[in-house]
């Protein structure tokens, strides 16, 4: 699977139907599951209406883990085996993710101010996400300042591999130390303890965001594949003259 889509040429064929379909999934899963998470679902009994930020906050969370582990293994393969798209990859995965866990963190400190009467917290489960987003933003910024492409891939992909450590930290914060984050309430011993009239809108509205993510990653990847055959072909004619 890895190496079939190592050639560029087979790539932008495959991406050429995926993305549009991924990104009408994703329409359509926000269609369904925002008025189902925001106005149709219940309100819960002690956080009352503001739990619907949970509809916002949680997928964004999930996918901001989820989009750097898929980071951290695209630059595996890209150092190991010099994978034409990986670097790519995840180079065009990397705003992504840093949107989701800027959503995140914002989405947290408006649920937090009603909740536990502050914006924000030295927390572990907060300050370990906070890491992770600016993990993020020096991944992006160590690509834009260096020229050279495939020397700012490589030390791009070891930073990300180096910040692979914080992701089980993120994930099990608030089992290692006292925190004022909530545990988890799905994927946990007993089964889930979200009610079905919010688990519902809950997973319909992370799988919107996974869609978003594939449409938008397919996209960005395909821009940067066109880009540098750009710079190759103005590089050939200017060799040529």
């Amino acid at each position: 699977m890895i190496q079939a889509f190592a050639n560029p040429a087979r790539f932008l064929s495959f991406s050429a139907w995926a993305w549009p379909f991924a990104g009408v999934a994703a329409l359509i899963l926000f269609a369904i599951g925002a008025p189902w998470a925001l106005v149709f679902s219940p309100g819960d009994y002690q956080q009352g209406e503001s739990v619907r930020i949970m509809y916002v906050h949680v997928p964004a969370a999930w996918w901001a883990l989820g989009i750097y582990a898929f980071m951290g293994g695209a630059s595996f393969v890209s150092l190991i085996w010099r994978h034409a798209l990986a670097d790519v990859a995840a180079r065009a995965a990397a705003p992504i993710g840093a949107f989701y866990a800027g959503l995140c963190l914002v989405t947290g400190s408006l649920w937090g101010a009603p909740t536990w009467g502050t914006w924000w917290v030295w927390d572990a489960r907060l300050t370990s996400m906070l890491i992770l987003f600016l993990t993020y933003l020096g991944y992006l910024a160590l690509h834009a300042a260096i020229d050279d492409e495939e020397r700012a891939g490589r030390l791009a992909a070891v930073l990300c591999l180096a910040g692979l450590i914080n992701l089980p930290i993120v994930h099990y914060s608030v089992e290692w130390w006292s925190t004022l984050h909530q545990g988890a309430s799905l994927l946990r011993d007993g089964g889930a303890a979200i009610h079905p009239s919010m688990l519902g809108p809950l997973l319909t509205m992370a799988g919107a965001y996974a869609a978003a993510f594939a449409a938008l990653l397919l996209a960005n990847m395909r821009a940067d594949v066109f880009r540098r055959r750009v710079e190759a072909a103005r590089l050939r004619r200017a060799r040529a003259s």
